[in-house]
Formats: C-alpha cells, structure tokens, sequence
C-alpha cells in the first residue's frame, strides 16, 4: 500500500535540519553585525577584491605665510595596502553508516553539523582578528582600563569631526579583573561574548585569538562585511543544491554517498569581515610605556 499523502518523510526531516543550520548561522551573524554596527552587508560583484585603504600625505607649515603670499598645498591621498580575493570557502564532512548505528543520526550527523557551524565561525572571526592585527595605529597604557582610554584617544584623533563608537577586541584573560567588580550586561552573537557601553568606553568583545595584553580598536563605521552570495543568480545555486536563505550567507547540502555508505555534509561560505580603513585601526598594548 502506497504512503497516505503528505505523510512526513525522511527526506523532508532532513531537508528541515539543513534549514536550522542555516537560520541559526543567519540568526548568529545578524547578532555580531548588530553588535559591530554594520548596517548593510556587501554582496560581491563579478571581478571584486578586497581592499584596505591607508591616508598618507604632509601637513604643510601655514604659520610663516606673508601677506599675499600663495598659501602652500597639503598634499594627501588613499593608497591601497592590502589586497584579499574574496575566495569560497568549501567544507565537507561524512558520517558513516556504523557511526550512525552506533551513535543515532543525531548524534553522527546532527550534533558534528554543529560543531562544524562553530569552527566556519571560527575561521571567519580568526581571519578577521588576524587582519585587524596589521593596523598602523598604537597606544599604550598600564591597564585594560587606561590602554582602552589611550585607543579611543587615538581613534577620536584619526576619526576626528565625526561622532565615533569605538568597538575593542580584547582576550577574555585581560578583561577577567573587571568582571567581578564592575556592572556589566553581557550578551553574546555570532560566538562571540560583548559588552556594550564596557567601562563608559564603548563595545568590548571578548576575543580567545587576540594576544593577551593587547586591544585592537577600531570604530563600527570602519567594519564592513562582504560575501559572496551563495543564492546569486547565475552561481551557486545555478548548478548546486544547497539549502540556504535570502541572505545567502552560507548553503548547506547533506547526501547520501551509497558506494561509501555515508551520509555527506557539504558547506560553502564566502563570508569576510573587513575593516576599510587600515588606519582606522589602533593596537593597544597593555602594561607598555
């Protein structure tokens, strides 16, 4: 006798999981954009590449001018001082079918989707921390309070005229002395742990990959995200099956490979985040004169 209609299968079952995965990663970047202040995602357009931009030029001296005299130039320009394609980044897992038996599908192919959701995020914050770490901009200061002042000092200074709102990146050891004391509401996206309004100074993040003993600062207006839509018309989803949503931040894909009996899960993501302005960021360094 043939299934009754609109009886719930395996399939739809696994087609439902794909769908999690894919809200709880669009749910999670939604948060950390919130919390870094960006407002409107960039998708890429054929033939882009990433840029950082640095300002580089002379002030002329303008106090010995005479009367008359034609005033000297101040001469600045833009250079770019880091190129970065934006590149695809592609994940495969597979759970065999002894695995599967011996741990159930949720435990084989669920939970290591998770895991596997956890280190994409991972790698996109790590390559964001290590960008951040070639900013130009230094300060110093004898504590995570007093270094953090020092980089908002120089920020005000490099983003002068404008209403700045500084964002930190800072290890979770360095910022440990001041959970225990201070009043403090933390929230968390994208795995990440933030304070808003940290110390009356702006948002910290807690960042495990920063060095300890240092504060990268910069501002939220600095911080872009680009990506590479993985629904773009005429790509990915031209030729590929992959589960995504109207963002297209990341697909997801699970099949059954029988010549191995396994269940495959594949994941794409061409997701970056940048800071425009290479200038625009300062290193702190906690405890250095």
């Amino acid at each position: 006798m043939a299934a009754e209609n609109n009886v719930i299968v395996k399939d739809d079952m696994a087609k439902a999981r794909e769908i999690e995965f894919v809200y709880r990663f669009q749910e999670n970047i939604k948060g950390l954009m919130k919390a870094l202040g960006v407002t409107r995602p960039i998708a890429k357009q054929a033939g882009t590449v990433l840029k950082a931009y640095k300002a580089t030029g002379t002030l002329e001296d303008g106090t010995l001018v005479a009367e008359g005299d034609i005033i000297p130039l101040s001469h600045y320009k833009t250079e770019p001082v880091s190129f970065q394609e934006m590149a695809l980044a592609k994940y495969r897992k597979a759970s065999t079918a002894e695995a599967i038996v011996g741990g159930a599908y949720s435990q084989a192919v669920t939970k290591t989707d998770a895991k596997a959701l956890r280190d994409v995020q991972n790698t996109i914050k790590t390559k964001f921390y290590d960008f951040l770490a070639t900013g130009d901009g230094v300060a110093t200061g004898t504590d995570l309070q007093k270094t953090i002042a020092q980089v908002r000092a120089q920020l005000a200074i490099k983003f002068e005229d404008q209403d700045i709102q500084p964002v930190y990146f800072v290890n979770p050891v360095d910022i440990g002395d001041y959970l225990g004391s201070a009043q403090i509401i933390t929230q968390t996206a994208f795995g990440m742990t933030y304070f808003e309004n940290f110390l009356g100074l702006g948002t910290v993040i807690e960042a495990p990959a920063v060095p300890a003993g240092t504060v990268y600062g910069t501002v939220k207006d600095n911080i872009n995200v680009y990506y590479i839509p993985v629904n773009g018309a005429d790509g990915l989803g031209t030729g590929f099956d992959f589960t995504t949503d109207e963002t297209g931040y990341i697909g997801i894909h699970h099949e059954a490979n029988y010549t191995r009996m396994q269940v495959e899960t594949v994941l794409v993501s061409g997701l970056t985040l940048f800071a425009e302005r290479l200038d625009g960021v300062v290193i702190g360094h906690i405890g250095s004169f």
